[in-house]
């Protein structure tokens, strides 16, 4: 029972060392769609900030319950049980949250990207990081807008220009995505003026492209939650069975009258 203990704990050190890495990498990451999020929605910040106590709080209970083991501590066995459930508990109770508000993360994650789109101008210094996310969305999925090209008619910028320009991050033909950022120019503007449908760029949304990528890897995703969860409560089983344990020695030792 004790090695198989310091075993789950070694495995609690690496799995805290992986979410507190991925909250990290949510923070530092600037060239994806979770930069886009977490530079422009406070929630996502807010979650990376709780994905980075939570790795260190499971690192710190790994450390704590192996301890515990090592010198039949009941007490710091007791406290690794209790931060289990709690963070058991809480990842089930985000885990409701987000499904049944998801129509509603949905609506602000849209909100999100038209703004973005509507407001994107090159030469904003001070959103350098934020268009640069974007671009690289629509380049990599191959998609344009958030639902479709049109949005991007709403554009200041492209709208006073008669859309006679385009994202070159939408394009489709591989000269305009040597720069991979700010507007192109059409070849030949029918009188001077465009609309969308003139544009040499993807018909597809890139919040289709999301989904789409969300529901290919929904298996692994799963797979990896529920990991998680059974290790946690294989973690949870053992820790009170070693609790036991100690506690049947003590009274063994004890001298009968």
């Amino acid at each position: 029972l004790h090695k198989t203990m310091y075993v789950l704990f070694l495995l609690f050190q690496i799995l805290g060392a992986v979410i507190l890495g991925f909250g990290i990498w949510i923070l530092a990451d600037k060239s994806s769609f979770i930069a886009v999020l977490q530079m422009s929605s406070p929630s996502l910040k807010t979650g990376a900030y709780i994905l980075i106590g939570v790795g260190a709080l499971t690192m710190l209970m790994g450390f704590l319950g192996c301890l515990g083991a090592v010198n039949e501590i009941r007490c710091l066995l007791g406290l690794y049980f209790t931060c289990l459930m709690l963070i058991l508990l809480t990842q089930i109770a985000a885990a409701l949250v987000i499904y049944f508000h998801k129509e509603t993360l949905k609506v602000e994650l849209s909100d999100i990207v038209v703004d973005l789109i509507k407001n994107y101008d090159p030469s904003d210094e001070d959103k350098r990081n934020l268009q640069d996310a974007w671009d690289y969305v629509q380049t990599q999925i191959g998609c344009c807008g958030w639902t479709g090209a049109r949005e991007w008619e709403k554009n200041e910028i492209l709208r006073n220009k008669s859309n006679t320009e385009y994202p070159c991050s939408c394009s489709n033909r591989s000269k305009d995505l040597v720069e991979g950022r700010g507007f192109c120019s059409l070849e030949d503007p029918v009188n001077g003026t465009a609309t969308y449908a003139d544009w040499p760029v993807h018909e597809q949304g890139c919040m289709d492209g999301v989904e789409q990528w969300l529901k290919d890897n929904l298996g692994i995703i799963l797979g990896v939650c529920t990991g998680v969860a059974v290790i946690e409560l294989l973690g949870m089983i053992l820790s009170i069975s070693l609790c036991k344990n100690i506690h049947s020695e003590d009274y063994t030792k004890v001298p009968k009258s």
